[in-house]
């Protein structure tokens, strides 16, 4: 007669731990994975998001036009101004404006960029020469962003005077570029470039330096 032998209690119980552990060490590789298949997917969403902040910009730059407006109160406002001493932080012409169902209105498009309350904005009138009534289209390009600084080139001399080599050295650079003051209705030439600094909570500090056209 054969007897049938079965587990004893201690096999069972080690049969059990053997399992526990083995399934600890596989549900921590799959935490591990998936914690990190998530963190580069965060990662490349936010450099999506700064890099397509950076080509709107850099698009609305390189159709830079200079033509000055006037503003809601009948003013003069000179073709591009910016700085902490301007009433907006970047504020320009631009020309290319796409007009696909060929409505009535120029191709030259008037642009503002701010930060307020750490978000990236781009401000856009439908119009050129705004009435009193005029609301700008506002879109959200980045959030996270802590401030924007800016530095204006005025004369090739003085970017001699700031080149070291390779690099071009901005800080001596004007941080506003606004008409005359004291001269109410005054235009300001354009600057020859600028640089665009922003200050990322995530990724630090990021610069484009630009040349403004027809150069």
């Amino acid at each position: 007669m054969d007897s049938a032998r079965g587990f004893t209690l201690i096999e069972v119980l080690i049969a059990l731990a053997i399992t526990a552990f083995v399934s600890t060490i596989a549900y921590s590789s799959l935490s591990t994975v998936m914690l990190g298949a998530e963190a580069n997917e965060r990662a490349a969403k936010r450099g999506y998001e700064i890099n397509r902040a950076w080509m709107i910009l850099s698009r609305d730059i390189d159709h830079f036009v200079e033509r000055p407006v006037r503003d809601e109160f009948g003013e003069w406002e000179s073709a591009l101004i910016g700085g902490p001493a301007a009433r907006f932080q970047l504020s320009f012409s631009r020309g290319g404006w796409h007009n696909p169902t060929g409505v009535a209105r120029s191709e030259v498009q008037r642009v503002n960029y701010r930060v307020e309350d750490g978000v990236l904005w781009r401000d856009s009138y439908p119009v050129l020469d705004r009435a009193d009534d005029t609301q700008p289209q506002q879109v959200k390009l980045l959030e996270g962003v802590e401030s924007m600084n800016l530095f204006f080139l005025e004369s090739a001399a003085a970017l001699q005077a700031s080149t070291r080599g390779t690099e071009v050295e901005t800080r001596d650079w004007p941080e506003s570029w606004i008409a005359d003051p004291s001269s109410p209705g005054s235009l300001i030439e354009p600057p020859l470039a600028l640089e665009v600094q922003l200050a990322l909570e995530d990724w630090g500090e990021m610069r484009r330096l630009y040349v403004l056209p027809p150069l």
